[in-house]
This record gives C-alpha cells, structure tokens and sequence, in this order.
C-alpha cells in the first residue's frame, strides 16, 4: 500500500501560495534540490489540479537544457517515469507523457490507487490536497519553509480541519529552508 504525501514550499507563517509575491527563497540551491529529488523518488503518482501540474510540467523538457545540472536532470527523469494525475474542468489536454486528466476528486478512487500500489503517492497544490485532507487520505506532511512571512494567500492546512501529528523527520539548510516531515497518528 502507498502512502499519500502532501509537500509544499511554504512560507514561514504557513502559506503555500504568497497573496502578493512569492514564498521566499531558499529551495533553489542545489543541496536543496537534491535532498527534495532524493525524498521524492519513491514517488511513482502525482496528484495535481490544474495550476501545480500547469507549474510542474516544466519537468518534462528540463532534461533537455544543455547546461542542467545533474540533479535538474535526475529530478526531470523521476518525474517524467510517474504517473501524473490532473484535476481539472477546464484543461482539454495534457503537456506531458503518463499523464490523464480527472475532472473531479473521488476520495474512493484515491483510497483504491494507494491501496494497489507499491509505490507513494504525492497531492500537491494547496486546494487539492485540502479535498485529500478532508477526506482523510493524506498520510504524511512534507513542509519546505523558506524564511519569508508573507502574510497572507493559500494556507498549507486548509482551516476547517483538526489534525494531530507526529514529527518523525527535520532538516535545516545553510539556505534558511528548514524540512520537517510530519506523519498522520
């Protein structure tokens, strides 16, 4: 059975999506970039709505720059051999190979992948992953926090539901961005 994984880059006051500007700096260094490829590589499905797949459909070209760096490259080639699932009304159709569109999110259908696969999932996206949250799928919480208070926009946690969780892994980098991995009790 996989694991549902909710990530985010956040900013410190807990927004994954800044109201005005961006969410701070931090993950773009390499050693970032590694450990965040590294974490994920066990991640065979993405879960997206429309705007985080429309955002992470870079990946499906990025190995093809001829000055990437190998850890671009490497993440590029995880990311294109997962299955990508997209949420969304109004695409009409899809920028990259393994990848279907749904136009709805069935808590069912989502507790069957997890359950038949062998491999983690990912939701992404603030507002997906609020449904996953709600519906109670979601089995851990990766959290990027950069050093920016942004004060406002999409919270990381939607504000309607409750959760207790155990920390079972931290990192801090030379960046500022600190990691902490939580998991569902």
């Amino acid at each position: 059975m996989g694991r549902l994984i909710y990530s985010m880059i956040t900013s410190l006051d807990g927004y994954a999506e800044a109201a005005q500007g961006d969410l701070g700096t931090g993950a773009e260094v390499p050693e970032v970039h590694t450990f965040i490829g590294d974490v994920f590589r066990d991640v065979r499905t993405f879960l997206y709505g429309r705007r985080m797949y429309e955002t992470m459909v870079f990946w499906e070209t990025a190995h093809l720059d001829p000055d990437a760096p190998p850890h671009i490259v490497q993440y590029a080639r995880d990311w294109q051999a997962a299955e990508k699932v997209v949420y969304s009304t109004t695409l009409q159709s899809m920028s990259s190979e393994r990848t279907r569109i749904e136009r709805s999110f069935d808590p069912e259908t989502v507790r069957r992948l997890k359950a038949e696969s062998d491999h983690d999932l990912s939701v992404d996206g603030p507002n997906l992953a609020a449904q996953a949250i709600r519906a109670g799928l979601v089995d851990e919480y990766a959290l990027f926090m950069t050093t920016s208070v942004v004060g406002g926009g999409t919270r990381f946690f939607p504000d309607d539901v409750r959760l207790d969780l155990d920390l079972v892994e931290q990192r801090a980098f030379d960046s500022g961005l600190v990691y902490a991995r939580y998991r569902t009790r």
